[in-house]
């Protein structure tokens, strides 16, 4: 019988292996890797949850041309953060993003209170993982991260069972990253435990052959590295209906209306929304009389995390229009406003011509 790797190895071999391997084929040109402070950091943290690198990078560097600082984002409005963030998905984050700026703002005098896991975790959007990050990485202080990479690689070289989400495999999983933590060269460490996981440990296709663990790792040993690590139990996906009403006036331009600050797609300009046509068509006759339906375009599903929404969209020339509000615009296609667009809305607009909608099929 072919010998286990060990169940435990030893802290300092660990670390030898990881940070040999990341001297030599580690990404080091990151753009958050460069003038790196709490701030940039951050940003970079937040904008990679869930995201791959090579998305974030455009999307890092517009945001730092137009908020180089804590100062410049807190000062910002709402809707020019998230017309920035728009394209990236996950829009609590952005939120989140901004909410924290304000306090880092207003209640740290600007600076990120890297001295503290417990008070950076407490910022808004900032969980353990993230604020330990933020510190190892701005910092250079001794500080824990696991996030899905950090998941996957010691899931993987353990051969942990039962899906990361569940509190005791997590507890376990945050065991192993603490004793494998090392107390120096922590911004090279933590940067390495991530590239390992993106690069190498991949969710789908590991390349186990260029790993520095191949030798000691317990999943490849037995040939199982796809079964680890476990997903979370599936349950199917219900499905939801809308109609959104594509209302344009006589100059081409559409109405939009703001998303309540929480739920779905909060905070951001989306297209006036309705269960079904009748809705819709009540809400015309008493909103805007003598408005003119053309066909409805054909129906799409946008996939969220936890339901799948299917979209159909419902245009119409506009008769007259009761008084636009605060939470209400017109939304010019061939001048665009800075506001931020849910995705799916974002695509339809991009669909119109100013002047004209097409009858005959959707986006």
């Amino acid at each position: 019988m072919t010998d286990m790797p060990p169940a435990i190895l030893p802290p300092e071999r660990f670390q030898q292996r990881l940070l040999a391997w990341f001297d030599a084929h580690g990404r080091h040109d990151l753009p958050w890797q460069q003038e790196r402070n709490p701030y940039r950091v951050w940003v970079s943290e937040i904008m990679l949850q869930q995201t791959q690198v090579a998305t974030v990078i455009p999307y890092f560097e517009r945001f730092m041309a137009r908020f180089p600082d804590v100062a410049s984002l807190a000062a910002a409005g709402q809707d020019e953060v998230l017309h920035l963030w728009t394209g990236l998905g996950y829009y609590a984050r952005g939120r989140n993003l901004h909410k924290a700026a304000r306090v880092v703002v207003d209640e740290h005098g600007g600076e990120f209170p890297v001295h503290s896991l417990d008070e950076m975790a407490a910022l808004p959007g900032i969980g353990r993982s993230t604020a330990g990050a933020i510190i190892a990485q701005s910092t250079g202080r001794r500080a824990v991260i696991l996030d899905g990479n950090v998941k996957r690689v010691l899931t993987r070289l353990h051969a942990v069972e039962g899906w990361p989400g569940r509190p005791a495999v997590e507890r376990r999983l945050w065991a192993l990253a603490e004793h494998y933590t090392p107390d120096e060269r922590l911004v090279d460490f933590t940067q390495a435990m991530m590239d390992l996981g993106a690069t190498l440990c991949r969710r789908g296709s590991p390349d186990c052959g260029r790993c520095p663990f191949e030798a000691v790792c317990v999943a490849h040993a037995r040939g199982e590295e796809k079964r680890f690590p476990e997903s979370k139990p599936r349950k199917a996906l219900p499905t939801r209906t809308t109609v959104m009403l594509l209302l344009q006036d006589g100059e081409g331009r559409v109405l939009l209306e703001q998303r309540p600050s929480s739920g779905l797609w909060g905070g951001l300009w989306s297209l006036p929304q309705f269960d079904d046509a009748e809705a819709l068509q009540a809400w015309l006759d008493a909103r805007a009389p003598g408005s003119e339906l053309e066909p409805a375009w054909t129906p799409f599903i946008h996939v969220f995390s936890h339901f799948r929404l299917e979209i159909t969209p419902q245009p119409a020339r506009i008769g007259r229009l009761d008084a636009v509000d605060e939470a209400r615009c017109w939304y010019d296609p061939s001048d665009p406003p800075s506001i931020g667009l849910a995705a799916p809305v974002k695509a339809l607009l991009a669909s119109l011509a100013p002047f004209a909608l097409t009858t005959t099929a959707g986006p």
